[in-house]
């Protein structure tokens, strides 16, 4: 009887060991998943943004085509939103166009200036250039309790006087 107790004990520890590496397992390989599909989805919200900034640079250009009075006659610093009526895109200022799903996607527009002399863009200084607008796409979202935002610059010219 001594030797079945003792053996017993031995089995009971082993199995407790097997049943703490199995938790363990598990439970690390849950992580490994919740963590998976929470970068997967951040990866693919990325890439949604990514489509939006440059839909909303494509609409900045279509109303630039559509005509340069459109562009230049709206006020610098200002958020603007893009929405597509009527066959055409037109900026607006009423947020809820911006709203795209869980995305709200907005432009801003900005002075450039340019050398005198060598007529590159410059930061500082320089002349207004009233033909060139600084062009600046933000698409913004909620992930994980935080603000995302993602944001597409370029320059956009009166083209077509």
């Amino acid at each position: 009887m001594k030797i079945f107790f003792k053996n017993s004990g031995f089995m009971v520890v082993e199995v407790l060991i097997v049943a703490s590496i199995i938790t363990i397992s598990v439970l690390a390989a849950m992580t490994v998943a919740q963590k998976s599909i929470y970068v997967s989805r951040q990866a693919f919200h990325t890439t949604q943004a990514a489509f939006l900034m440059e839909e909303g640079a494509e609409a900045v250009r279509i109303v630039r085509d559509n005509a340069w009075s459109n562009i230049s006659s709206l006020a610098v610093g200002a958020t603007y939103y893009p929405k597509f009526s009527a066959g055409t895109w037109n900026l607006t200022t009423t947020s809820s166009d911006g709203a795209v799903g869980i995305f709200t996607r907005a432009i801003v527009l900005a002075d450039v200036n340019r050398d005198n002399t060598t007529k590159n863009i410059v930061s500082s200084g320089g002349a207004l250039d009233i033909r060139t607008k600084l062009v600046t796409v933000m698409v913004s979202w909620l992930e994980g309790g935080a603000t995302v935002t993602k944001n597409l610059q370029f320059y956009i010219m009166d083209i077509f006087s």
